[in-house]
């Protein structure tokens, strides 16, 4: 049997649901015990994380299972809930727990080992006078480089960068087939093409949304999303005296990363064509930095999206709304 790196338990009175999976996330059993099953068939399992919806007997478990050497983490239901799946049964909640999360962060990971790679590269290259600049889209500037003979590199060198090249065009390859899935998922969630119709937000940016956040309707107005996302100010208050500091960070760090992302996409449209209507980004940008400016409007963003989500509408263009 393979290694299990995660169990995920949906917890009952009398019966239990346990779904197991390896390092990649592959299914390694899904099995229904009972009661007096569930810690001999624990006891029986390598240390590894156990994912359960906090409840009222889930910190009972826990404490057992850690007394087992597993890594016990509690979970928020109202973050469980975007993961139950269409069909309510308990088999497939204990999986959902897994599945869509697993996704971004796949994407993720070998997002982040193409840049570690595409740096490593550039890097070695700039030894033997051989420059480009940063950003994935500069790979071809290097492996013309490469590949081109008149360019004074030692063969070795030659050769071990056309080891990197491939590595970055499997990563890539690999990223572009994780794009598609999550296109083809966010157009199938009418919550995702809803938020997509703001400027900003792309597939990825929706369909995170609809994996990573509670439901909206949680939130009793925009600004209490905001701050569930690390939007807003760090207070810092003493006697009286409000102080605000840099944004908290203390949400949920992939919709933030990502509507700041989709923000910077604004600012640099707004730069380049300067719309009338974004009158108060551009006098923003005119006092502020580049970075304080795309997260206020990243909070913006995020209060939108409560509204549009939660009034069931879609983007209104304020200034065309006169």
């Amino acid at each position: 049997m393979s290694e299990v790196a995660m169990i995920g338990i949906d917890l009952a009175k009398r019966v239990f649901q346990l779904h197991g999976a390896c390092p990649n996330g592959t299914v390694v059993f899904r099995k229904k015990l009972t009661r007096i099953q569930l810690l001999a068939f624990m006891s029986q399992q390598s240390a590894c994380i156990v994912a359960m919806e906090a409840c009222a007997t889930a910190h009972s478990w826990g404490r057992q299972f850690e007394t087992l050497g597993h890594t016990v983490r509690l979970i928020a239901p109202n973050y469980v809930k975007p993961f139950v799946k269409r069909q309510k049964n308990d088999v497939a909640d204990a999986e959902a727990q897994q599945a869509r999360a697993m996704l971004f962060r796949t994407r993720q990971m070998f997002v982040g080992q193409r840049t570690q790679t595409i740096n490593a590269l550039r890097g070695h290259l700039a030894e033997h006078g051989v420059v480009a600049p940063q950003g994935a889209i500069q790979v071809k500037r290097l492996a013309d480089a490469v590949t081109d003979e008149t360019v004074g590199l030692p063969a070795g060198v030659r050769e071990l960068a056309k080891v990197y090249i491939v590595q970055i065009e499997d990563l890539s390859a690999q990223i572009a087939a994780l794009d598609r899935q999550m296109k083809g998922a966010a157009k199938e969630a009418e919550a995702a093409r809803r938020a997509q119709t703001m400027p900003g937000v792309g597939p990825i940016t929706a369909l995170a949304i609809e994996t990573f956040a509670p439901d909206l309707n949680c939130f009793r107005r925009g600004r209490d999303f905001a701050a569930w996302l690390g939007l807003v100010p760090k207070q810092t208050s003493t006697g009286g005296r409000p102080r605000l500091g840099k944004t908290s960070k203390m949400g949920q760090r992939d919709i933030r990363r990502l509507l700041i992302s989709g923000a910077m996409a604004v600012l640099q449209a707004v730069e380049r064509f300067g719309k009338p209507h974004n009158g108060w980004l551009i006098s923003m940008l005119e006092r502020k930095p580049r970075m304080l400016v795309a997260v206020a409007l990243a909070n913006k963003m995020a209060r939108g999206l409560w509204a549009m989500v939660t009034k069931q509408e879609d983007y209104q263009n304020p200034a065309m709304m006169v």
